[in-house]
């Protein structure tokens, strides 16, 4: 008896199996490739492109890029927004096409996010060679530029054969539903490839699951975490991403309220407490608040939960600092789980937790020490407030007060996206999340440019929610060009501009460094040659308004809250464009040090300086063994 066939094209083959793929969890089903995300070009064209146009958009929907950077964010803002259940593919042609890619493909992987890359590759039959944009090597004739896409990719595969495909996509859908292993995930398909074709099994376009797994945690590790927490005076949690990703917000709650244990959140896990939450210090490590920071330092337990330890969340290993100081980590990934010489509870964060609420039954810190961690609190809110409020509603904001005023006008279920710049920081310590989805930080590859397209990705996955990207001028100049998407697709993202004339974090970082913010102005040439002239006469919100948005500019306090309000109102993409008041300093200095490696020897004052002050801080880092 002969199986059933169907004789398609390679690409026409992978756009059908991927329509019938979907993810479970909780016994409720999510389709895995929501949509596929493309720019064409020789390499795709005829291949993927024709494909995707056959299907038609019930099948595969498909939205188009301006930039292949750019898609890789959408996709990954898209995942992120949906707990990682549902996912984008990405296509592009041969060549540079290819190579753009390679960013949005680490920015995935190092926060542990599922997009599928399917980028366009040389004649498998080497028909015509070398191609247009094809890269020649001189000894390793296989050799082409997706090659580069290895290293950042969890899993890669080249399909020089149509049969191919079928192990190649099975291994590509397990590793991207994988809660341990996912991350971009790299089909490379050579374009002859792509349009030939072939006799399919039926089965392998069959709606196929894929369950995401919930591992409850060993018996004995369980046991081990139990009693330490037990036997510790000063507990610390360190919630991370993973909480978000497991939906264990709830989980969370439960053992804090029963147990007092308090909470502090790294960049991905912030919002996993509502920020009015007693237990709740806020964010931890050089972007941390004080109270979170101090009770870190004098912590004799770090329970860990589901993060990974950047040298961020750990003031680069400085942060830890009592001597009898032990790590528990709650992690589904064994890698993480393992990090700072911890007992390991390898587990999903939901099963874990319920599993430690239960194991702790009767246990609760003592009033005294939820006292002093209240209190730190309640003396860090004043903080909060006073860089929040504007004195004066007509006057320039600062930077810190823009984020007061947005703070007035969120709803508890609107996105705030950020990753890069001085506004990281200032949100850490500052932003008071109100839902486990209303913080939206990237600081795992921290990539200029990430917020506008993300913002487009999370409003395809939550298009009732009201999006907010925040960029400065140095991220906006990265990568506007979504914009022209958000604009065609209808999609009411909302973007915030700060005008700041360069790169402000990192003039500060150059200047703490005995840098002197070389290099880090946007300014003409004065007549010594340095960037030190007049502001460049760029006008950011013209630019937006030339891609398709509507452009509000506040001038003042008084006019950002009704620029917000509206925005927020608006059914069309719409930009705030902001020139912030840079000279009141109003964001509270870091809470602890970041390893930032300053010049041994120098003949400038300034580094000279900036060098003392190095080797006097990184004498408290510790090996944590």
């Amino acid at each position: 008896m002969s199986t059933p066939t169907r004789r398609l094209t390679v690409a026409q083959a992978l756009v059908q199996f991927l329509s019938a793929q979907y993810t479970e969890r909780d016994g409720v089903r999510h389709r895995l490739i929501a949509g596929t995300w493309g720019i064409f070009g020789h390499g795709n064209v005829a291949g993927l492109g024709q494909a995707l146009l056959e299907a038609g958009e019930d099948t595969m929907p498909f939205h188009q890029g301006r930039n292949e950077q750019a898609m890789v964010h959408a996709a990954v803002g898209y995942a992120r927004q949906l707990d990682r259940l549902s996912a984008q593919a990405v296509t592009t042609s041969i060549g540079p096409g290819a190579t753009n890619l390679v960013t949005g493909a680490a920015l995935a992987t190092i926060n542990r996010l599922p997009v599928l890359l399917l980028p366009g590759d040389y004649f498998a039959t080497r028909a015509a060679d070398p191609l247009l944009q094809q890269l020649e090597h001189p000894v390793e004739a296989d050799l082409s530029v997706n090659d580069t896409l290895r290293p950042v990719s969890r899993y890669f595969d080249r399909i020089s054969r149509p049969e191919a495909l079928i192990p190649a996509a099975l291994n590509a859908m397990r590793v991207l539903a994988d809660p341990v292993e996912t991350g971009a995930v790299t089909l490379a398909l050579p374009q002859d490839v792509q349009a030939e074709a072939y006799d399919w099994p039926e089965e392998f376009f069959a709606d196929r699951v894929w369950h995401v797994r919930r591992p409850a945690p060993d018996l004995a590790e369980l046991a081990e975490a139990v009693e330490a927490i037990r036997s510790a005076e000063r507990p610390l949690i360190v919630a991370g991403g993973g909480i978000h990703h497991s939906r264990a917000e709830e989980a969370l709650k439960a053992l804090v309220d029963a147990t007092g244990i308090p909470v502090a959140s790294t960049q991905a896990g912030k919002g996993s407490l509502r920020h009015d939450h007693p237990a709740d210090l806020g964010g931890i490590g050089h972007t941390g608040t004080a109270v979170s920071d101090d009770i870190a330092r004098a912590a004799d337990l770090i329970i860990g939960v589901g993060t990974r330890y950047t040298d961020f969340t750990t003031a680069s290993n400085t942060l830890f600092q009592n001597p009898a100081v032990r790590f528990v980590n709650l992690n589904i990934a064994a890698f993480d789980a393992h990090k700072l010489a911890a007992r390991t509870l390898v587990a999903d964060a939901k099963s874990g937790l319920e599993a430690l609420t239960s194991g702790l039954e009767g246990h609760r810190v003592t009033p005294a020490y939820e006292a002093e961690y209240r209190a730190g609190k309640e003396s860090w809110e004043r903080v909060v407030s006073a860089a929040f409020t504007a004195p004066d509603e007509n006057a320039v904001p600062t930077q810190t007060q823009l984020l007061g005023v947005l703070d007035s006008v969120v709803g508890d279920d609107d996105v705030v996206i950020n990753a890069a710049g001085s506004l990281p920081g200032d949100l850490h310590k500052l932003w008071r999340a109100r839902g486990p989805r209303q913080y939206h930080l990237e600081y795992g590859y921290s990539c200029m440019g990430y917020e506008i397209p993300a913002g487009i990705g999370v409003q395809q996955a939550a298009p009732d929610t009201a999006v907010w990207s925040l960029v400065g001028d140095g991220t906006y100049l990265m990568m506007p060009t979504e914009i022209v998407t958000a604009v065609q697709e209808g999609l009411p993202v909302n973007l915030v501009l700060i005008q700041n004339h360069g790169y402000a974090s990192i003039g500060g970082l150059s200047e703490s460094v005995g840098g002197e913010r070389f290099g880090t102005a946007y300014r003409y040439r004065a007549a010594d040659g340095t960037f030190s002239g007049a502001p460049l006469p760029v006008d950011l919100a013209a630019n937006a308004a030339s891609l398709g948005m509507d452009v509000l500019r506040p001038k003042t306090v008084a006019d950002l809250r009704e620029a917000l309000a509206a925005a927020r109102a608006s059914d069309r993409p719409t930009c705030v464009y902001v020139e912030t008041d840079t000279a009141t300093p109003t964001a509270p200095p870091a809470e602890a040090w970041w390893d930032v490696p300053v010049a041994e020897t120098a003949s400038r004052a300034s580094a000279v300086q900036a060098r003392e002050e190095y080797d006097r801080q990184v004498v408290d880092r510790r090996r944590h063994l």
